[in-house]
């Protein structure tokens, strides 16, 4: 069968393979609809602007759509306009007016421009989306490109396949990290060729990163509402598609611009993994726009109330929830992630609301198709996966409920560390699990220590400085009334609200952070570092800063303090510990190590010392079998804690040599080794911690 139009023709083509695929003499397209009743490919001239043919696709096989193109090449610019029922009530919201996002496209031309065309139904009436709206969407949607993925070499691009036990992980943002760092050309600033210059690359390295994770870089949009009030969508949780690059960090080099930022990386021996969001869509629920899977397949692509089609599950938070129980949902899934990993070279994932892929109709079930899809994928399986265990549903937090293989964020690490060093009555039990690698949650099924993935601050939340300067959120900025963002931040401004020149307020302030990181460095699990979090970074109190692309969010380099190379220079020093010592990155719950948890008598914590509330100094002994005489690799450790605002002193314990060696302080970052003997007394200074080695 073959048609003409615009004098293009198109033919039957493949079902095979979705998405827009050049075959060297031509295009297959092919887009999944079961209840579509046709579909209509749009080709746009070279600016997207004027539509120059409107070809129906002439083939239905296995629910898939599809039609060959001869003489069509890479860099042609389409959408689609799908053909069915328009019935909210049934799930079904088909409007060929809308023009559509391939939900396979590699890479999207122009930004959405907000109108009320771009809206399936009468954006003004009373009845709202009961109702149809007949407007043309094309002018201001952005249009598809095809992209011929093979123009690009990677010849060489070995991927580092840094093992979990050694990963230390930096989330930053793309933008954020490159736009006022002056090593890095101006004209490179905010993209990617900025973020793989050999400036941010060295950085990185420098500060003993191994695996870097990306901010969400799937193409996504500013908001209308974000736009209505002069602010744009900084973090990029809310995805448009998920093959394409997000454009708005595109450099010189386009997409390739990508590529080379992965393999300046890799070639550094560093690993890029990419924070994704694959549990919902930037089309919102039922008053959204419609922009692609809603005009395309909205029954099956999103998850709908089983009482009533018209309204969806949101079980995210964000309006709609993505449908990974449909096979042809999952299969998109599953593609986009090969294609990262296959074509774009990234070596794993960190999953947005992680809970979510793993809910079938009748809840949350580790066992349900995306996990097992996963588990089994000869390439999905070998890369790094790590799920954000919780969404927003009934049964949403799940926190060591994922597979064998995966890590999780371990939102306990957090709150446990932040309240202990708080001094809060209590904690102790809770910190000392949560050092040693939370065992009590991952010491099942053959799960390693790596699986907890250990941090203090992220993206979503205040930074550290700011978790030591503020007792309050401050997210005015955002224009929310500073409503938005959480309120139980457990922080504390040591006697002043925000920055101030009184050197004691300062001096508490700057060992807190070094007591924190300190903390996540030397504990066991997988540690991420929040960016700048090594310098001391502020967001001003800004605790939800997702839509602030602005000087608040991002990294500043220059005039720093001088506390900011002083700790920068600390959090080297720990990433250089951790690299050289096993004994801080353990890779197996039964590996031989001994443990004891000591008292400040210097004696072993016995049940009356964890039932005591306020006995919250403690010490940990770590000992492993090896030669007394490798002075290379530490066999014995101690370190102490003391989160009270008053000195405590610790009688120190027995070890192998009967002497121990003062490696790290965090009253003072240059005090290091003073010798000790068995039965001296140390005098732990207030919000201190303290680590020895057998001397």
């Amino acid at each position: 069968m073959t048609s003409t139009n615009g004098g293009y023709s198109i033919q039957s083509g493949t079902w095979t393979e979705l998405g827009a695929t050049w075959q060297g003499d031509g295009v297959n397209f092919a887009l999944f609809s079961a209840h579509a009743e046709r579909v209509e490919l749009c080709l746009f001239d070279e600016r997207g602007q004027t539509e120059i043919a409107r070809l129906t696709l002439p083939e239905f096989t296995n629910e898939i759509w599809h039609g060959f193109v001869p003489g069509l090449k890479p860099g042609a610019l389409y959408g689609y306009r799908v053909h069915g029922p328009y019935d909210p009530g049934n799930g079904h919201r088909f409007n060929p007016n809308k023009l559509l996002i391939d939900p396979y496209a590699r890479q999207l031309v122009g930004p959405i421009q907000w109108s009320e065309a771009l809206f399936g139904y009468d954006l003004l009436h009373e009845d709202k989306d009961l109702t149809f709206d007949e407007r043309d969407s094309a002018p201001g949607m952005p249009k598809c490109r095809v992209v011929d993925p093979s123009t690009y070499d990677a010849s060489g691009d070995v991927k580092p396949n840094i093992p979990w036990s050694q990963t230390v992980i930096y989330e930053t943002h793309v933008k954020g990290f490159t736009q006022l760092n002056p090593g890095i050309p101006e004209a490179l600033r905010g993209t990617y060729e900025g973020l793989g210059h050999k400036a941010a690359v060295d950085y990185i390295k420098g500060l003993g990163i191994t695996t870097v994770e990306l901010l969400p870089v799937h193409e996504f949009p500013d908001d209308s509402y974000l736009i209505d009030r002069g602010l744009k969508n900084y973090w990029g949780y809310n995805t448009l598609a998920f093959f394409a690059p997000a454009s708005r960090y595109f450099g010189p080099n386009g997409v390739d611009g990508f590529r080379a930022m992965v393999r300046a990386f890799h070639d550094a021996g560093v690993e890029v993994i990419l924070d994704v969001v694959y549990n919902h869509t930037a089309e919102g629920n039922e008053l959204g726009p419609t922009l692609s899977f809603k005009g395309i397949d909205n029954f099956s692509y999103y998850r709908t109330m089983p009482t009533d089609h018209r309204y969806y599950i949101n079980d995210t938070g964000t309006g709609n929830t993505v449908n990974t129980s449909h096979p042809r949902v999952l299969q998109l899934i599953t593609d986009s992630l090969r294609y990262w990993v296959e074509h774009m070279h990234v070596d794993g994932f960190r999953f947005d609301l992680g809970t979510i892929l793993g809910r079938e109709p009748e809840g949350f079930d580790q066992r349900g198709g995306f996990f097992d899809v996963m588990t089994q994928d000869p390439v999905l399986s070998k890369v790094k996966l790590i799920g954000e265990p919780w969404d927003v549903g009934p049964g949403g937090y799940q926190l060591g409920g994922f597979p064998p293989g995966w890590a999780e964020w371990n939102d306990k690490y957090r709150d446990t560390v932040r309240e202990y060093w708080l001094d809060a009555d209590g904690t102790a039990p809770d910190f000392a699990a949560r050092v040693l690698g939370s065992g009590d949650i991952y010491d099942l099924r053959g799960r390693r220590p790596w699986a907890s993935v250990n941090f203090i601050a992220a993206h979503d939340g205040f930074t550290v400085n700011d978790l030591v300067s503020y007792n309050e959120k401050h997210n005015e900025a955002n224009g929310e009334d500073n409503k938005d963002g959480h309120d139980h931040n457990r922080s504390f401004n040591y006697g002043a609200e925000g920055p101030t020149d009184d050197e004691a307020i300062n001096a508490v302030r700057d060992r807190q952070k070094r007591n924190f990181l300190a903390t996540l460095l030397l504990s066991h699990g997988t540690p991420m570092l929040l960016g700048g979090d090594e310098f001391g970074r502020s967001q001003m109190g800004n605790n939800n800063g997702y839509c602030q692309d602005s000087e608040l969010s991002w990294l500043h380099w220059q005039d720093l303090p001088p506390s900011a190379e002083i700790l920068r220079d600390f959090v080297r020093r720990l990433t250089k510990i951790r690299a050289e010592q096993p004994i801080f990155r353990r890779d197996s719950w039964r590996d031989g190590m001994i443990v004891t948890w000591l008292n400040c008598n210097g004696g072993e914590q016995l049940p009356e010392h964890w039932d005591d509330p306020g006995g919250t100094t403690i010490g940990v002994q770590l000992s492993m079998n090896g030669d007394d005489g490798d002075a290379d690799t530490w066999t014995e450790v101690m370190m102490l804690f003391n989160p009270h605002d008053g000195a405590v002193p610790f009688v120190l314990p027995a070890s192998h040599s009967g002497t121990w060696a003062l490696e790290l302080s965090t009253v003072d970052p240059e005090r290091s080794g003073e010798t000790f003997s068995t039965g001296d007394v140390f005098e732990m200074e207030n919000r201190s911690l303290a680590l020895f080695r057998r001397a």
